[in-house]
C-alpha cells in the first residue's frame, strides 16, 4: 500500500494511492484508518512531505560499495547524525543552493518511517516498529563536510532533505533497487543489500540511543556514485515500488 499526504484546498489529509487516484482516508495511518469515499486525480492535488516527524536520524558510510569507492575502512557499527526538521521539503519543491558552499551533492537513499514509539528495540523486533519506507535525498554541501569535519552545518541547510512522496507499506528493505538520475542521467544504481548494517539492524542501533517518535525517518545510507548538482539541474531517486523523488535545485 503507497500512502500520501497531502493538501486539498485548505485541508491536509492522507490517502491511498492508487493507479494515479488517490483515496481519501479517515482515521490515523500509524494505527487504524478507513477509506472515506472521496478520490482526488493525482495530479489535483499538492504533494506533502509524507509526515512530519520529530527528528531524522541519518546514517553515514553504509554501503559496501560506497566505502570502496571513497577508499575508506567499512565502519563497525553505525555512523549516525541528525538533520533538523526545517531541513524538510516535499517532492517538486526545490532544493536552494547555499552562498556559503561551492559543492553541493546529491545523496539518494532509502529512508524508514517510524510507526510507533521505540527504544530499546531488539533486532528481530525491529519490523513491527516500522510503517513503511520512502525515498530520500541527504543533500550536502560537501565541501563544509570537509571543512567543518563534523555533519551538522554540510547536512542542516532549509531544503537539504527531500522526502517522498509516499510511503510504501509492502517492501523488502534487505533487497530493494535503488537509482538517483540528474538530468535524466542514471548517477546511482544499487541494491539495499550492499549495506552494511541493514534496516532492522539500524532501527535497533538507534532506538537503544534515542527514542524514536511515530513519523521519524531514518535515511540508511547512500551507495556510491554521489557527486555534485548545479543551480537548474533535476534530481530523482527512485527505489523500486516505492516511487519517485523529484526536486530541481536553484
Amino acid at each position: 500500500m503507497k500512502l500520501i499526504r497531502y493538501k486539498s484546498g485548505s485541508l491536509v489529509k492522507y490517502g491511498i494511492v492508487s493507479e494515479g487516484i488517490v483515496k481519501e482516508i479517515v482515521g490515523d495511518i500509524f494505527s487504524d484508518f478507513n477509506e472515506s469515499g472521496v478520490t482526488h486525480p493525482i495530479g489535483e492535488i499538492k504533494i506533502l512531505p509524507p509526515t512530519e516527524p520529530t527528528k531524522i536520524v541519518a546514517v553515514g558510510l553504509n554501503y559496501k560499495e560506497h566505502a570502496k569507492e571513497l577508499n575508506m575502512e567499512m565502519p563497525i557499527e553505525p555512523l549516525i547524525f541528525l538533520k533538523p526538521i526545517s531541513s524538510i521539503i516535499a517532492s517538486g519543491e526545490n532544493i536552494v543552493y547555499p552562498e556559503m558552499s561551492c559543492q553541493v551533492d546529491y545523496e539518494g537513499e532509502l529512508g524508514v518511517i517510524i510507526k510507533k514509539k521505540a527504544k530499546n528495540v531488539e533486532k528481530i523486533f525491529a519490523k513491527d516498529y516500522i510503517l513503511g519506507y520512502t525515498c530520500v535525498n541527504d543533500v550536502t554541501a560537501r565541501d563544509l563536510q570537509r571543512r567543518d569535519v563534523q555533519f551538522t552545518r554540510a547536512k542542516s541547510f532549509d531544503t537539504f532533505c527531500p522526502f517522498g512522496p509516499y510511503i510504501q507499506t509492502e517492501l523488502d528493505p534487505l533487497s530493494a533497487n535503488l537509482r538517483t538520475y540528474v538530468n535524466g542521467e542514471l548517477r546511482q544504481n544499487a541494491n539495499t543489500s550492499d549495506m552494511i548494517f541493514d534496516v532492522y539492524a539500524l532501527v535497533c542501533f538507534i532506538s537503544n540511543i534515542m527514542t524514536l517518535e511515530k513519523g521519524d525517518i531514518i535515511t540508511t545510507g547512500t551507495p556510491k556514485g554521489t557527486a555534485h548538482l548545479n543551480r537548474g539541474d533535476e534530481v530523482i531517486v527512485e527505489i523500486d515500488n516505492v516511487g519517485r523523488l523529484v526536486n530541481k535545485i536553484y
